[in-house]
């Protein structure tokens, strides 16, 4: 069997290139990267209120669990504008 019989081409979509390394990929990963180093060069102990409790953490274990908090709100509101 062909791939004219099997009912598509290489050459039809993307012409048989790989989509992995795509220039809005590149930024996200180059953005993420660099949050991963500012994060991680913040290593000092830092008090944060909790709603009620004041805790003391390493500025690190904060400012990543921001970015996770903000990657779950990004990835749901993404998800969300692609159902309608």
């Amino acid at each position: 069997m062909t791939t004219s019989e099997k009912g598509g081409s290489k050459a039809g979509k993307g012409g048989g290139r790989n989509p992995a390394f795509t220039p809005a990929r590149i930024a996200v990963l180059t953005l993420a990267t660099l949050g991963l180093i500012f994060i991680f060069q913040n290593t000092q102990e830092t008090e944060i209120r909790l709603l009620i409790p004041l805790v003391t953490m390493p500025l690190w274990a904060a400012l990543l669990g921001t970015a996770v908090i903000g990657a779950l709100c990004g990835a749901y509101a993404a998800s969300r504008r692609r159902r309608k």
